[in-house]
């Protein structure tokens, strides 16, 4: 990264961080992709028990790993501010953290999955399905959490495009294992849904010790001399990682577990508008790496300009990543409405499960232009380490408004499931608000510092 002077130096900037980030998200969100869709090949019972199993899964996995993107400003702040000599310390703390909480889901979802799972109206098939998927992410879990700690010190670096070539020779991986461990190809067994959780654990292993290999080897990493020496455990610079990080994982905790809630809740309709919901959602969650990427690179912009106190440059990084992100969603609503059924044939060959997906695919254009002003929004001010307001509007929005308004309307009219997806739309549109309106607070505030 480099300072720059003028918007369209600021536009490639933006572009060198984002495309390599996208590239990446899209890429790891098609490792999901491939476990819904192949998942769906084999059968709907699996593919039913695949949407459970992720739906508990992927919140966690999100929201814990979302607290380790706290290392993202601190590393940036750091490079901005000329001090590099102290960035191993933090990688290696943060790679402690990230041991422990990847201990902490391995032990507690081992007495908690069974009787969430019992406790649901779940047909038996699907549940064991469910319970065998999650069992073979398991495997993946402690290097999942060590490669996020690596690639936010890889992406901070400004070296987004590594973390591409990590992720693209992963997904080959995870498509080749899927092929086999689904479907019992290469002498391997059948094994349904489940296979597809294994596939997914052993491809985390893979793109870990890539990550190792990068950090350790290559340049510029390599002179940092992260793993040159093992520093114990400070407790006070897992406090600064907190700070930043708790927050952070609690924001994306709240917004992603507020879908997961709605998928469970939809288990009290037929295993077919389950599938249906979760394929929609699947897809709708592809097109949301788009302004998840311009999230990540405004974080890693706006914090390098903070770091070097440019408070100019980072708020205008600020607007051009929100308004590039309102024009991306716009293109991808007119993609939703122009290709709604050959996006639902990729999840089903079930005539009645297309429409369906046809039909829940709708709602999410409505997504794509909240989405595309709260996401980017959310990265800019990670980018400010301004992030606890952030996490309280997604509790509000999600959780106080959106998922009660879903319910009411699901279980209290005529809607139906749909009723789900309106009040999830809900939400996502007033936390776009406030979310925007807080960075035009942070940003004043920083600009009467600046003119002082």
């Amino acid at each position: 990264m480099k300072p720059t002077t003028t918007i369209a130096d600021k536009f490639k900037q933006l572009l060198v961080i984002l495309l390599p980030i996208l590239i990446t998200q899209i890429t790891l969100s098609a490792i999901t992709f491939f476990d819904t869709n192949m998942s769906g090949k084999f059968s709907s019972i699996d593919l039913a028990g695949v949407a459970i199993g992720s739906s508990l899964w992927v919140p966690i996995q999100v929201g814990l790993t979302g607290i380790l993107l706290g290392l993202t400003p601190i590393v940036s702040h750091l490079v901005g501010n000329n001090q590099r000599n102290n960035i191993a310390y933090h990688v290696i703390q943060a790679l402690w953290l990230s041991f422990i909480l990847a201990l902490l889901v391995l032990l507690i979802g081992s007495f908690v999955v069974p009787p969430i799972l019992e406790g649901m109206n779940l047909a038996d098939n699907v549940r064991h399905v469910s319970f065998q998927y999650l069992l073979g992410i398991s495997i993946g879990i402690i290097p999942l959490f060590g490669y996020t700690v690596l690639r936010c010190l890889i992406d901070a670096l400004g070296e987004t495009r590594i973390s591409m070539i990590i992720t693209l020779i992963s997904l080959p991986i995870n498509v080749t294992l899927n092929y086999a461990l689904i479907f019992g190809k290469y002498g391997f067994p059948q094994m349904g849904g489940a296979g597809a959780g294994v596939a997914s654990g052993i491809t985390y292993w893979c793109i870990f010790i890539i990550a190792l290999w990068f950090v350790h080897r290559k340049h510029p990493f390599a002179k940092l001399g992260i793993f040159r020496k093992l520093h114990f455990i400070s407790f006070r610079s897992w406090k600064e990682l907190l700070n930043i990080g708790v927050p952070i994982g609690f924001s994306i905790f709240f917004e992603t577990a507020v879908f997961a809630a709605v998928t469970l809740l939809m288990s009290q309709f037929s295993t077919a508008t389950i599938a249906a919901h979760q394929a929609a959602l699947n897809f709708a969650t592809t097109l949301y790496m788009i302004p998840l990427s311009i999230c990540m690179s405004l974080t890693i912009l706006i914090g390098y300009e903070k770091g070097a106190n440019r408070n100019k440059d980072a708020k205008q990084y600020a607007i051009i990543g929100i308004s590039f992100a309102v024009a991306l969603s716009l293109l991808t609503a007119i993609i939703l409405i122009f290709a709604s059924k050959p996006i639902a044939s990729l999840y089903s060959d079930e005539a009645h499960i297309i429409d369906l997906i046809q039909h829940f695919l709708v709602y999410a254009i409505f997504f794509q232009i909240s989405d595309a002003i709260a996401t980017p929004t959310q990265g800019a001010l990670r980018g400010y380490k301004d992030v606890t307001p952030a996490f309280l509007i997604a509790l509000l929005a999600y959780w106080i408004i959106g998922l009660p308004v879903g319910f009411i309307l699901a279980n209290y009219t005529n809607l139906g499931p749909d009723g789900y997806w309106i009040g999830l739309i809900t939400g996502l549109a007033i936390g776009a608000i406030l979310l925007l309106r807080r960075l035009m607070s942070i940003q004043r505030k920083f600009a009467l510092v600046t003119s002082d």
